[in-house]
């Protein structure tokens, strides 16, 4: 079985480029407030939703292991 990650976007650094929105279709939306938000919180690890965190120009979205909380992006510097 693979890694399960929670998938959270901090709104109050969320500019609303929708850059996740296009790279990693159907797990991000925008909001009428062209905030973004994971369609799905909780998810199977997914190589385009890191692409989509890693493309972020504010890297407003993080990604943690379901359970452990251990840190999958950003990198811990």
């Amino acid at each position: 079985m693979g890694d399960r990650w929670h998938v959270e976007v901090d709104r109050s650094v969320c500019i609303g480029s929708g850059m996740c929105v296009s790279t990693a279709q159907g797990r991000f939306s925008l909001d009428s407030a062209r905030q973004s938000h994971p369609t799905d919180p909780e998810i199977d690890a997914n190589e385009k939703v890191l692409e989509a965190a890693e493309g972020c120009p504010v890297e407003a979205i993080t990604i943690t292991l379901l359970g452990s909380g251990e840190v999958v992006f950003p990198p811990e510097d």
